[in-house]
């Protein structure tokens, strides 16, 4: 009975070094696999009671394991949509077919890293197939409320290439100097004109014309302007009309004292702005709180557009795309705005090493894994995303080999213990000789 134990322990030793001699090559072929994870193999003993004066060898149980928590070094490349996770949380895929299929039931799986490109459907995919997904934007680039305890609001990133953007006009500030000598007695009261220009709805380049007509009084100085503004979109109709009353005490001399409103939207003096309603929609006009200098000032003799500071854009093409830290996909045009246009979340779950491996780097959820959850990248316990990044092999070639060579050895030792027991066996078998 010993001696057949301690063949079936020489069996279980050779049996469980073959399985790490399997995760030393596996490791060390996928040693320039980016986002490859080392596997692992556990030795545990098996323990068989035995009888006084008696010992019989249990042998021993292995058991293997990849070490998904494990982080590569990064590397950086040149192409924009190539992404890494920087900490914890992983990149949410699916595959090309499951796209293909496109039956709303794409799979969910996960990887730390990947290569993404646009294909000829402009989706974002790896050369592997693995397909990028990500929350949807709104028209206006705001991420509505997705749950987040499921995959249910997540879709394949798709990006229109040749897709235009255009930003309407909503706001603009005006840093205007009116000459103080205009609203004297004996002035000429000629009136000062601006022309601004802004963009519609549909990207059109439009203007407002502000005109300034001063107060001329019968003596001293009114300090006083009606401001008309009109849109050329409306066939230059009035669109709004405002009384402008100037400081002229030592503190605040050429700073708003007052505004009235004789139409369009009324004059907020808590934040120096009034609303006017052109054809496309209303555009927020600031000029200005009172006694404050950043606005629309009375001083001096000149007429001075300081500063004229407005939003919006023409029709521009896409040039490219980028992903930020927080996960954020971007697109810029060639007149200088973004847009953004999905989110890609960072998913979490409290036992990463169980997730279930697959092919090509990624991981499916599973009752070991724990319950996931999609967090913004950057909050709560996931890092950020990196661009232009890869994720190496977690695989350190000089520690394998050293495995390597242990697992020989070891692998060797229990050979030579099965040669021993069977040499034993025999002498047993020739005592009956």
């Amino acid at each position: 009975m010993t001696i057949s134990s301690s063949l079936n322990a020489g069996v279980a030793g050779l049996t469980a070094n073959a399985s790490r001699l399997a995760t030393i090559s596996d490791n060390i072929a996928n040693s320039s696999t980016f986002g490859y994870k080392r596997a692992t193999a556990d030795f545990h003993s098996m323990v068989i009671s035995s009888g006084s004066g008696t010992y019989s060898a249990g042998g021993v149980r292995v058991t293997t394991q990849r070490l998904i928590d494990e982080r590569g070094p990064l590397v950086s490349t040149s192409n924009p949509t190539d992404l890494s996770v920087r900490g914890r949380g992983m990149l949410p895929v699916t595959t090309t077919s499951a796209v293909n299929v496109d039956n709303g039931e794409q799979e969910m799986m996960l990887t730390t890293t990947g290569s993404f490109r646009t294909d000829q459907d402009g989706i974002l995919r790896t050369e592997s197939g693995l397909v990028l997904m990500g929350w949807p934007a709104n028209a206006d680039g705001t991420i509505p409320s997705y749950p987040r305890d499921t995959s249910a609001g997540l879709e394949p990133i798709q990006i229109n290439v040749n897709q235009f953007g255009g930003e309407p006009t909503t706001r603009m500030s005006l840093g205007v100097n009116l000459p103080a000598t205009d609203t004297e007695v004996g002035s000429a009261g000629a009136s000062q004109q601006l022309s601004i220009e802004y963009f519609d709805n549909l990207g059109t380049s439009q203007s407002l014309s502000v005109e300034f007509t001063p107060t001329v009084p019968a003596a001293g100085a009114s300090n006083e302007w009606t401001m008309l503004v009109r849109d050329s979109a409306s066939a230059n109709a009035v669109v709004g009309e405002y009384t402008l009353n100037f400081n002229d005490n030592r503190t605040d001399g050429g700073t708003i004292a007052s505004v009235t409103t004789t139409s369009g939207g009324a004059y907020d003096p808590v934040t120096g702005t009034f609303q006017v309603n052109v054809l496309g929609g209303p555009i927020d006009i600031s000029i200005g709180t009172p006694g404050d200098s950043s606005g629309i000032t009375q001083l001096s003799d000149n007429f001075a557009p300081v500063s004229i500071l407005k939003d919006g854009s023409p029709v521009g093409n896409m040039t490219s795309v980028e992903v930020d830290e927080n996960g954020y996909v971007r697109a810029f045009f060639d007149t200088g705005i973004s847009r953004t246009i999905y989110q890609i979340p960072l998913v979490d779950m409290p036992n990463p090493n169980g997730l279930v491996a697959m092919d090509q780097q990624t991981y499916s959820i599973s009752p070991e894994s724990g319950s996931y959850f999609l967090w913004d990248a950057g909050d709560g316990p996931t890092g950020d995303i990196l661009s232009f990044a890869r994720e190496e092999s977690t695989t350190d070639v000089a520690g394998e080999l050293t495995n390597l060579i242990q697992t020989q050895r070891a692998y060797s030792s229990n050979a030579k213990v099965i040669q021993t027991v069977d040499e034993m066996l025999q002498e047993t078998t020739n005592i009956k000789r």
